[in-house]
Formats: C-alpha cells, sequence, structure tokens
C-alpha cells in the first residue's frame, strides 16, 4: 500500500486524511523534517510515497491527479508531492537529506530563495527537484483546486472554491480524451463516459473492458461470416458496441488513472485485430452468398495498413525536431482556428470512429462488396488528403532530425538479412535519395506482378526491388521525405502478396495471403508500439528470422514461380502460421515481461487512427 506523509500540524475540520485514505494510501503524521525523513526511510522501497502539508485544501480528484498517476516517476500539486520506486524516490530522498542539513540556512546557490521562502515542505521539495533538474510533473488541474491557506481567511476562500465546482463533474469531462472524432465525441463519449465510471465503481480494470470490446468484435465478425441478413444486421449492432467499449477503456483508464504499459499494448493492439477479423468476417460471409471479395478484404486491410505506417513514420519523424516550421502547418493552424473546419477535416480522414460507423451501416443494410469498395474509396481519399499535407509540411519545414528519429525510421523499415548483407558490401557509398530509391523499387515490384504474375521476369525485378530496398537505407534516414521509406516497403511487401494471390486462381490463395499479409502486419504494428513505449525495436534475431520486408518479398515471388498454384497456397499457409508464432511468440513476451518489470505506464492521447 502507498503511503502518505502528512506533514505539520492538522487542522480541525480538514478532510485531507480522509481523502488520500479514499485514494487507497496509509496516512502517517510527521511533526518536523527530519521526523518525515524516517517515516520516507521506513516505509516499503518497492511501494509509491507521497509527501503532503496537512494544511492542504483542495478537491480529491485534484490529489488524485498530483498523487495517483503510474506515468510518472515525480509528480506535484500545491501542498503534495510524490514519488514512486526507483529513481523518483532517490531523488526524493536525497531532496529530504538536503533540507535537514540546510534547515535555517540563508539561502545559497544549492539552496535557491524561492525554497528558503516556501512554507510548506511538500513545495520545498518540489522546487528542490526543479533546481536539481530533476522532471516533476504538475497536472493541469483547470478549475479544480489545490493550495495551502496561510490563514483562516485564505482557507474559508479555498474551501469556497472547492464547494463551488463539481468534483466528479469534472473528473467525467476530463475522462475523455482531449481530440477525438467527430462521431466519437458527439455519438459515443455523451454516455460512455458514464459507463466508464460505471466499471470503475464495480472495480472493472481497463483490460478487462478492452477484451470485453475484442471479444465482441469477434463475435461481430462470426456473425458477419454466417452470410445472412440478420447476421450482417446484428455484425454492424455489435462492431457498435465493441467501439462504444473501446472508448469505454480508454475513459475508464482517464477517469480512475489506471495507466499501464500492457493496456496500451492491449488497446491499440486489440484495434487492429478487431477491424481486420470484422474484414475477414465480412469476406467469408460473403463467399457463403457466392461473392468472392477477398480481394477487396486484403486490399483494405493494405490500404489502412499503409495509412497507419505513415502517420507513424511521419510522427516518428518529426516528433522531437527542432527549428519545426512550414507553411503549410501553419495555414492548417489558421484552418483550425475555424470551428466547423476542424470537425470537417476530422471526419475526412476518416478515423477509428467514423471509419466504423461506416462499416457498421454499411455491413447491416448492404452487401460486404458494397461495404469493401465504399471503403476503399473512403480510405483512399483519406490517404491522399494525409499524405499530401505533410509531404507538402516536409518540403516546406526547416527542421534538423535527431538521431533518435532516424534511428526510429530505421527501424520501421524493417530490413532483413539480405539488405544488411548488401549495405555491408556497399558501406561508405553514398547513396541516392533514399525515398525515390524505395518508391522506385515499390514500383519495380508491383508493376511485374500486375503484368507478369509468378513469372521469372517477376523474380528478377523483385531481385532489383531487393536491391534497391538496400540502397535506400544507406545512409542515415534524415532527409525530408525519408519518413515515406517505409510506407513505400509496406505498400511494396504487401501488395505483391495481393497481386501474386490474386493471379494465383485457386481455392484459398486469397485468405492466405490474408492471414500473410495479417502476420506481417502485426509485426509492423508491434515495433511501432515498442518505439512509441522507448523501448526500441523488436530484436534483431526477431527480424532476421522473419527475412525483413525484401527477404519475405523475394521468397513469396520465388514460390510462386516454382510451385503450382495448389502449392502455392499452402506455402503462403505455412508461411503466415510461421511468421505469426514467431512474432506473437515474442510480442507477447516482451510486453509482459515489461509489465511485470514495472515499465513506466504509457497512455497515447495523440489523434485516433
Amino acid at each position: 500500500m502507498p503511503t502518505a506523509i502528512l506533514t505539520g500540524q492538522p487542522v480541525p475540520g480538514s478532510s485531507i486524511e480522509a481523502d488520500l485514505r479514499s485514494l487507497g494510501f496509509d496516512v502517517r503524521s510527521a511533526t518536523d523534517v527530519p521526523e518525515t525523513e524516517t517515516l520516507v526511510a521506513e516505509s516499503p522501497c518497492d511501494e509509491r510515497i507521497a509527501v503532503v502539508d496537512a494544511r492542504f485544501v483542495g478537491h480529491p480528484h485534484a490529489l488524485r491527479l498530483g498523487l495517483t498517476d503510474p506515468r510518472f516517476p515525480l509528480a506535484a500539486v500545491p501542498g503534495a508531492v510524490t514519488a514512486q520506486p526507483g529513481a523518483g524516490r532517490t531523488a526524493l530522498t536525497r531532496v529530504l537529506a538536503r533540507e535537514i542539513s540546510a534547515s535555517g540556512d540563508a539561502p545559497t546557490a544549492s539552496r535557491p530563495a524561492a525554497l528558503a521562502v516556501a512554507d510548506n515542505l511538500a513545495d520545498r521539495i518540489a522546487l528542490a527537484l526543479d533546481a536539481d533538474g530533476v522532471a516533476v510533473h504538475r497536472p493541469e488541474l483547470g478549475s479544480l483546486t489545490a493550495a495551502v491557506p496561510a490563514d483562516p481567511e485564505a482557507r474559508h476562500e479555498a474551501r469556497q472554491a472547492v464547494a463551488a465546482v463539481d468534483d466528479e463533474a469534472v473528473r467525467l469531462k476530463s475522462a475523455v480524451k482531449s481530440r477525438d472524432g467527430f462521431f466519437t465525441t458527439f455519438c459515443v463519449s455523451p454516455y460512455s463516459r458514464y459507463l466508464a465510471r460505471w466499471c470503475a465503481r464495480r472495480g472493472l480494470t481497463p483490460n478487462q473492458v478492452t477484451t470485453a470490446s475484442l471479444l465482441t468484435a469477434l463475435i461481430a465478425a462470426g456473425c458477419a461470416a454466417t452470410g445472412t441478413r440478420g447476421g450482417f444486421v446484428t455484425a454492424g449492432v455489435l462492431l457498435l458496441v465493441s467501439f462504444v467499449l473501446d472508448c469505454t477503456d480508454g475513459q475508464l483508464a482517464r477517469y480512475s488513472l489506471q495507466y499501464s504499459t500492457l493496456g496500451a499494448w492491449l488497446d491499440a493492439t486489440f484495434d487492429r485485430a478487431k477491424e481486420y477479423a470484422f474484414y475477414a468476417g465480412l469476406a467469408l460471409g460473403a463467399s457463403r452468398g457466392g461473392d468472392d471479395v477477398w480481394a477487396l478484404a486484403l486490399g483494405a486491410m493494405i490500404l489502412q495498413t499503409c495509412r497507419h505506417v505513415v502517420d507513424f513514420a511521419f510522427n516518428e519523424a518529426n516528433h522531437d525536431a527542432t527549428t519545426n516550421t512550414s507553411p503549410t502547418a501553419a495555414l492548417s493552424d489558421r484552418l483550425d482556428a475555424v470551428g466547423w473546419t476542424v470537425w470537417v477535416r476530422r471526419m475526412i480522414v476518416l478515423p477509428i470512429g467514423e471509419r466504423w460507423a461506416l462499416i457498421a451501416v454499411l455491413t447491416a443494410f448492404t452487401t460486404p462488396r458494397t461495404t469493401f469498395t465504399v471503403l476503399l474509396i473512403g480510405c483512399g481519399f483519406a490517404a491522399t488528403y494525409t499524405t499530401t499535407g505533410r509531404v507538402l509540411r516536409s518540403l516546406t519545414r526547416k527542421a534538423q532530425r535527431t538521431e533518435r528519429a532516424t534511428r526510429a525510421l530505421a527501424d520501421l523499415a524493417d530490413s532483413g538479412p539480405l539488405a544488411e548483407l548488401l549495405a555491408r558490401t556497399a558501406r561508405g557509398t553514398a547513396g541516392p535519395a533514399p525515398a525515390t530509391v524505395a518508391l522506385s523499387g515499390a514500383v519495380l515490384v508491383l508493376c511485374s506482378a500486375a503484368l507478369w504474375g509468378a513469372g521469372w521476369q517477376t523474380v528478377l525485378c523483385c531481385l532489383g526491388y531487393v536491391l534497391t530496398s538496400s540502397i535506400a537505407v544507406l545512409r542515415p534516414l534524415d532527409g525530408a521525405l525519408d519518413w515515406l521509406v517505409p510506407p513505400f516497403f509496406r505498400a511494396a511487401e504487401y501488395g505483391t502478396v495481393l497481386l501474386l494471390a490474386g493471379k494465383a486462381e485457386a481455392n484459398g490463395a486469397l485468405p492466405a495471403a490474408f492471414g500473410l499479409v495479417a502476420a506481417v502486419a502485426y509485426h509492423h504494428y508491434d515495433t511501432v508500439y515498442r518505439i512509441r513505449g522507448n523501448a526500441g525495436a523488436p530484436p534483431r534475431w526477431l527480424v532476421r528470422a522473419c527475412g525483413g520486408h525484401e527477404g519475405r518479398t523475394l521468397l513469396v515471388v520465388v514460390l510462386a514461380a516454382l510451385l503450382s498454384a495448389s502449392q502455392f497456397v499452402v506455402a503462403l499457409t505455412v508461411l503466415a502460421v510461421v511468421v505469426a508464432l514467431l512474432v506473437l511468440a515474442e510480442s507477447i513476451r516482451y510486453w509482459v515481461a515489461a509489465h511485470q518489470g514495472g515499465a513506466p505506464a504509457v497512455h497515447d492521447e495523440g489523434v485516433p487512427a
């Protein structure tokens, strides 16, 4: 149980002790700094510790935000400071020891005047941590109150401020993501936040709600696979229910501050699993009615995955860039200043809320072929719009890419042993623009697969793709458009599999290709989530074992040329199973170990995909 140490003389009628106990703290009292240090030393080393002034007046949710958020090693609000086990607690202990030795001293370089005049220990600790250059999170409180009144009059005013604001209403409002799509904001969040509160009061965790959302979507996919009108209608309704639960898990995490590394991974990966499983269910349902739409289903998955890679690569390339200026970005900011344009621009990119609503309605009232056709047109337009804007921003931006960004792009490229071998051979050679080379190779292999299918001409062109892929990563990806290299690689690999499976004209070829692309796409998504969690890319042995993007593409092309159509289907199926087993086993091992090892909790508040 975490420990909260109340410092100073308690004030009659104060609710601070009860508030801290309601947040799960074991409350102890200390009258001076040495006693506080003793209590800190006696508290369990593997638990959170908090120092709170006994005169604190404020909303319980202000304390919750300041003292219980698992994402930050150190956090503070006026009159309260907290530290998690590890580096945060070590820093707090160091500051406390210095506070004892410097007590009563005049201001010095090691004890700034601001520390000497702070009238409570918690604030002095927070200021000392700042002076040491240690990051202390200070949450935005908005209308919430957190203060240490110095006299009865100030205390009365603080209590009036607390009474004037509905703490629970603020908590519910802050549970909703600050930036979300139109459908989510106006059609789901107005009631899903109350569902999140209901879950919190019954002890449910975000991970449990996330799992419920996955199961609901899988049942929806099963209903769609029946191929009946009743099944399609039920599938559409269940898909919307799954999305409501998907919104609820994040709102529950924000409402109760239950963030975790494992939860962020589950939320992200399950979103992809739900959507792509539903695509497969629709395709199965259509085939039961005599309409083969597997090519459309696979095309929709490829397009959506490539859209995500564009998003991920652009954001990773530029999120910490310096001198980040662009006329295109300035125009975008001006458009955002006009209220209605904000929602139009968010809707036309078909974020997850709008996309799932579209899929659900079309599934219920039309055919799978119509659903996929409309989805491809909508996502194609959205991809063109967002990618064009990002290219323009990159061309007009004056920025210097950081080493971390170039490393992230190299990891997202997913280059395998063939590219490594060729890169070692050409070490020291200055290659041409990576994005141009990658695009040339992608066009080469895709056109050959479209024209010749499983022919030796395609094999030769694929060898050219392997060569261009190696040249594209010869130098660091620090150019203005180098973030396009990973999306070009994804489009080349996935598109080649689709084209060759479509030309095989064998039963099961496209479903097998769907499974293979799904397994590889999971590997690429997992790479993104590890990078976002500051864990780096998957281990090199896994990338090599999976062949890298160029190795897998060459293998599929060679198998298509060597084997008969029926044998090619078996080969695609086996390859899909092998890749899935490799990437899933390593991914699950890593994320569970990271969670059990106390990795910092993460939470993505970016624009939903």
